[in-house]
């Protein structure tokens, strides 16, 4: 009796191991805890070893981090067919900056949270009077996402008008104008900004106006203020509900008293940005 009892136990201890590690995880079990990770967290533990590496690549996983609509943004930003990519390389190359319209728009999406980000080049805005030299320039800069910005000499009338069509993801989303007193530059290998030019905006505020397809509408004023440094001016925030329609979004800002001239203003961008996401830009 001892001696059977005795060798059903080694036979246990051949079958189990006592001490079992974390390779011995099924791989299954590990893709199901992933999902609730944020995709730093996954790609961290995918380097202990090849059964949490091998979990890590499952689309499933990949599948719950990406945005709802994101197989509109892999055909609008992402050369080749999105078909022959995993999951995790369509989030990967989603979250790197993907331009375009002729390189003046500009996507990404958070790399923790998944949430999508968009920017707008001062090129893709109408701006009145660009065309004329005696008020607008367009000047080289590596202060700009897009490396130009669009420079303000001196104008009566300052209207900057924008427009996009794009599905978003639902949420909640901000819009800011990205805009700078002042003319940057470099002197000797140090920043510097040139307040020469820069007049009339202390006056009066300017206006901030934001609508949508759906109906929604924004508006804000203020005061430019702190010259020589960039501030995002908040415009306002939209909701959307469904992410299969397009939603055209009309953007402005617009100081036009004629009592008065102004100058010295650089305009680089416009963001988009999750609302939750708002902090950053502060």
């Amino acid at each position: 009796m001892g001696a059977g009892v005795s060798g059903f136990a080694a036979d246990t201890q051949r079958d189990c191991p006592l001490n079992p590690s974390l390779g011995d995880v099924p791989e299954s079990c590990i893709s199901s805890i992933f999902m609730y990770l944020d995709p730093p967290e996954i790609c961290k533990l995918a380097s202990l070893n090849r059964a949490f590496c091998g979990a890590s690549l499952a689309d499933f996983v990949w599948e719950t981090k990406l945005p709802s609509n994101y197989g509109f943004l892999a055909h609008k930003v992402l050369d080749g067919s999105p078909k022959s990519l995993s999951k995790k390389e369509i989030y990967a190359r989603l979250c790197r900056p993907n331009r375009f319209d002729d390189g003046t728009k500009e996507v990404w999406l958070d790399k923790r949270s998944g949430k999508l980000c968009l920017c707008i080049s001062a090129k893709a805005l109408k701006i009145t009077g660009i065309d004329d030299r005696r008020y607008w320039n367009h000047i080289p800069t590596e202060e700009s996402r897009f490396q130009t910005v669009a420079y303000l000499q001196q104008i009566w009338w300052f209207e900057v008008v924008g427009e996009l069509e794009f599905e978003f993801p639902p949420g909640s989303y901000s819009l800011f104008f990205r805009l700078h007193l002042g003319k940057p530059s470099k002197r000797f290998g140090r920043r510097v900004y040139n307040l020469d030019q820069l007049h009339g905006w202390e006056i009066k505020p300017v206006r901030f106006q934001l609508s949508t397809s759906t109906g929604q509408q924004a508006s804000s004023e203020c005061c430019l203020c702190d010259p020589g440094n960039w501030v995002y001016y908040h415009v306002g925030d939209f909701m959307i509900e469904n992410s299969s329609t397009p939603t055209k979004i009309k953007f402005s800002m617009m100081q036009i008293d004629c009592t008065h001239t102004k100058g010295g203003l650089c305009v680089d961008s416009v963001f988009i940005y999750p609302s939750e996401f708002s902090e950053r830009l502060k």
